[in-house]
């Protein structure tokens, strides 16, 4: 059953019980999605910040990963094959 079908269940079940209708589906998704994100801001301010580190040190080893890679890439070519040395 997808969300419409469930929605006019619901629909169906209120009008036999005379109560209010309840919301359409994806009503309340933008609203829902900016709480979420208040809700991370709020968070990443009032965490103590010994207790952020380990994000720093997430953040400190994708970026040391990503500097690795492309030093790689760099050295063997795009295609994987070791790069030409000019002679």
């Amino acid at each position: 059953m997808n969300a419409g079908q469930q929605h006019l269940l619901d629909l169906y079940r209120a009008a036999q019980r005379g109560e209010a209708a309840p919301p359409a589906p994806g009503t309340h998704t933008v609203r829902t999605a900016r709480e979420i994100q208040q809700w991370h801001r709020f968070r990443a301010v009032v965490t103590a910040p010994a207790d952020r580190l380990p994000s720093r040190i997430r953040r400190a080893v994708r970026s040391t990963a990503a500097t690795l890679l492309r030093r790689e890439a760099g050295a063997t070519g795009r295609d994987g094959a070791p790069a030409r040395v000019a002679s």
